[in-house]
C-alpha cells in the first residue's frame, strides 16, 4: 500500500510520502514515490505516485525520457500546471494501455505539484482515467493510497495560511497516523518543501525506519494526545436524559 500527501498553502508545498510496497505479507520491499523535476529560477515539479507499481515507474521513466530526447512536450516545455497534469496523464493512459490484458488491473494515480515562473504555485492530482482536480480554499491538500487515517490532523490543521513549516510538521503527523493504522505504509519517509517563488529545488529529507526524529515526533504525538484526552470535560449525564432512556 502506499500513503502520499501534498499540501498546498499560500506560503508554498509540502510533500510527504512513504516507500514500502506490499505484494503480501513476504513480500515487503522499498521503492522511492516521490519524483523531482526542476530547472533552477524557471521552474519545479514533484510527483507522488500510487498504485501499479510497474505503471508508476513506466511513468516516470517516460517523464524522463521526454526530458532527454527533448519531445515535443516535456515537464519542462509545458507552460502551465494544467498543462503539466494533463502530460502526465496522458502519460499515464499510454502506459497503463501497454499492458491491459482482460481484468487485470495496472491503474496509478499521480499528485503532481510545483510552479512556472510567474505562475502561482498549485496541487493536482491525476487518476487513472487521465483527468485531473487542483486543490482548493475549502480542500487545501490532496491524498493519494491509504487516506483515511492520515485525513482528521490535515483536516484539523491545515489553512491557507498555515506556514510552511507547520504543514511539513502535520504531513509527517499525518504520515505517522497513517503508518500507525496500516503495517503496509512504512518508512522510509520522503519530504520536501517547496518555497512559493523560489523556484530552486526544494527541502529534502529522507527519514529511515531508525530516524531519532521520527520516533521522537511519534513519541510526542502520543502524549499529547493523552494529555487532551485527559483534559476533556468529564461527561455529566443529565438527569432528564436518564429518565427519557429508561422509559424509552
Amino acid at each position: 500500500m502506499t500513503y502520499c500527501v501534498a499540501v498546498s498553502v499560500k506560503a508554498g508545498i509540502v510533500f510527504c510520502s512513504d516507500s514500502r510496497t506490499n505484494a503480501g505479507v513476504d513480500q515487503i520491499s522499498t521503492y522511492r514515490k516521490m519524483h523531482r523535476f526542476g530547472r533552477d529560477g524557471e521552474r519545479q515539479f514533484v510527483i507522488l505516485s500510487a498504485g501499479n507499481l510497474a505503471t508508476t515507474q513506466a511513468v516516470i521513466n517516460q517523464l524522463k525520457n521526454d526530458i532527454r530526447e527533448n519531445a515535443v512536450t516535456n515537464l519542462f516545455n509545458v507552460s502551465s500546471m494544467d498543462g503539466a497534469a494533463e502530460y502526465v496523464g496522458q502519460v499515464s493512459l499510454t502506459q497503463q494501455s501497454k499492458y491491459h490484458q482482460g481484468n487485470t488491473i495496472h491503474e496509478a494515480n499521480f499528485i503532481i505539484g510545483g510552479q512556472i515562473y510567474g505562475k502561482p504555485h498549485r496541487v493536482m492530482m491525476v487518476y487513472p482515467q487521465g483527468n485531473y482536480i487542483t486543490t482548493s480554499k475549502d480542500t487545501p491538500y490532496l491524498q493519494i493510497g491509504e487516506s483515511k487515517y492520515g485525513k482528521p490532523i490535515l483536516d484539523r490543521i491545515i489553512e491557507p495560511d498555515t506556514p510552511l513549516d507547520t504543514a511539513a510538521l502535520c504531513a509527517l503527523v499525518s504520515m505517522d497516523s497513517t503508518m500507525r493504522s496500516n503495517l503496509t505504509v512504512g518508512p522510509p519517509i520522503d519530504l520536501c518543501i517547496l518555497e512559493a517563488d523560489n523556484l530552486i529545488q526544494g527541502r529534502n529529507y529522507r527519514l529511515q525506519q531508525d530516524s531519532d526524529y521520527l520516533r521522537d515526533l511519534k513519541r510526542a504525538w502520543d502524549e499529547r494526545l493523552k494529555d487532551a484526552f485527559r483534559s476533556l470535560p468529564p461527561i455529566q449525564w443529565a438527569t432528564m436524559w436518564d429518565q427519557e432512556r429508561d422509559h424509552g
